[in-house]
């Protein structure tokens, strides 16, 4: 047989189309073509497929060997179609039996010893394969990673001698039947915090309802500590989720399936581009705010991202997906990430302290805080003054209160919003406030005299709604009374207002 075609699968942003690579020999001067639209990793194929033949005692043929990689118009990149390549040119020299081709999809780089590496993404050509009804013969250390998905037959292999074996029915490859074993989070501890009750109270209102949170005040204050425990209050993640989270970073390459459900912390350096924020390349990959999807994105040092970046976390923060266009491709990603942001009152970060340490001009403190758009600073639910920490909380000895009591509570309210409406607060449809935020007429007139003294926008008066529905969740009460408006309205003071 001179034709043999081999299963497998690329990468399509979240997606992983179907790729047969089709293997040909034909007489003629010995060479070696690869076609399809082959990046350059995909065309190194070529000498590592010789070399791993060569190593594992196959004959390598010396003839016309044309291999394509079809579809012709659908991008190939990485080294996962080693395995694919060399054992359709093992099945085209008749080296390798074809009976059972078909029932099998291949994937897996190959070294020069003809040794199985791991690849990326194989989370999602997993789900695709299961749908298929295939058999997944891959490298062993990706197995644990492909048994996530219920229902596929998943082959372990580690070399191509073992695959070649298999196929010849010498010695057939064992079912892989292990299960991943969890690893415990290891979230940081809130009672670690000391002081800073309101801070803690706000971090419990932003858990309860998935709001986005903006902290601002001096140096040293526990800004970033208090963003480091947010993912530990947030609750367990549903199956769903937790794959469609983990199959991310599956294509970034580091995903562990010891950590499924762990919800992701990403803190970017404020020197990261729009690229590595929201995604992108020629061949589109997930940014931080789809690595961090189900979790948090703590942006520290917030003014000190370029404008373009933080301007283009406005539409993933509505839409909870980022869109990635580029001239003949595009790839949507899920971003429906928890917003955390920290940042200093003026360039010095002392602004208003009683000392007088800051020497910022009313000029520069207005460039420094003018660097964060109107749009963007509407979007966030919760804006929240972190004063300097009393030295008398400083060496207070006394516990406070610890993570699982407000994981607790906020487990609790999240639980009310599933079953009033099936999603968080921040995600509540606009066309749905009215109906599951309905207020009395005391707040309803509190949140009159609000939006006329503070000008805020529809959308900032829809999120006050929002925020004092978690309020009222947290407190277990049906209605939203004026209290619980009283307490939302605050966390939407400007700076002006706040310093």
């Amino acid at each position: 047989m001179s034709l043999a075609l081999v299963r497998s699968r690329a990468l399509d942003g979240m997606n992983a189309p179907i790729v047969i690579v089709e293997a040909h020999l034909a007489n003629g001067l010995p060479a070696f073509g690869l076609v399809g639209l082959a990046d350059t990793e995909v065309r190194e194929a070529r000498d590592r497929v010789r070399a791993a033949l060569q190593t594992a005692a196959f004959e390598f043929p010396q003839r016309r060997i044309t291999v394509n990689l079809a579809p012709a118009d659908l991008p190939k990149e990485g080294g996962r179609f080693d395995l694919p390549i060399a054992v359709g040119i093992l099945v085209a020299s008749g080296q390798v039996e074809a009976k059972r081709l078909d029932e099998h999809e291949f994937v897996g780089e190959l070294s020069l010893s003809g040794q199985l590496r791991p690849v990326r993404g194989v989370l999602a050509m997993a789900c695709e394969a299961v749908r298929e009804a295939r058999t997944l013969i891959l490298p062993a250390d990706n197995a644990a990673e492909a048994a996530l998905v219920p229902g596929l037959r998943i082959l372990p292999a580690n070399s191509l001698l073992e695959v070649c074996a298999h196929l010849n029915g010498v010695t057939p490859l064992a079912p892989y039947t292990g299960v991943a074993e969890r690893r415990r989070p290891a979230y940081p501890e809130l009672a670690d915090v000391k002081g800073q009750g309101h801070a803690r109270r706000a971090l419990e209102i932003a858990a309860a309802g998935q709001h986005s949170l903006l902290m601002f005040g001096p140096p040293g204050s526990g800004k970033s500590m208090l963003a480091a425990r947010l993912p530990g209050l947030l609750p367990d993640m549903e199956q769903g989720a937790a794959l469609e989270c983990a199959a991310i970073h599956s294509l970034e390459g580091s995903f562990e399936p010891a950590l499924l459900g762990v919800r992701p912390f990403r803190h970017p350096h404020h020197s990261s581009s729009a690229a590595a924020l929201v995604g992108g390349g020629a061949n589109p990959r997930p940014g931080e705010i789809s690595l961090a999807h189900e979790g948090v994105l703590f942006l520290d040092e917030l003014p000190e991202f370029e404008r373009r970046v933080l301007e283009a976390l406005r539409e993933p923060l509505e839409t909870g997906e980022v869109t990635i266009s580029r001239a003949a491709r595009r790839a949507t990603f899920p971003a429906r990430f928890q917003l955390v942001a920290a940042m200093n009152p003026c360039p010095c970060g002392f602004l208003g302290d009683p000392r007088g340490r800051c020497r910022c001009t009313p000029d520069q403190v207005s460039r420094y805080r003018g660097k964060l758009s109107g749009p963007l600073l509407d979007r966030i639910d919760l804006i929240l003054e972190v004063g300097a920490l009393p030295q008398e909380a400083l060496f207070d000895t006394r516990p406070g209160e610890p993570t699982a009591d407000v994981r607790h509570r906020v487990a609790e309210a999240w639980a009310r919003q599933l079953v009033r409406q099936g999603a968080p607060n921040s995600r509540l449809p606009a066309g749905l406030v009215d109906r599951h935020c309905a207020t009395d007429e005391g707040a309803a007139r509190l949140l009159q005299n609000a939006v006329a003294r503070l000008g805020l926008s529809a959308r900032a008066c829809h999120r006050i709604l929002r925020v004092a529905r978690t309020i009222a969740d947290l407190a277990g009460v049906a209605p939203v009374g004026a209290d619980h408006l009283a307490e939302a309205i605050q966390y939407r003071r400007g700076f002006e207002t706040a310093v």
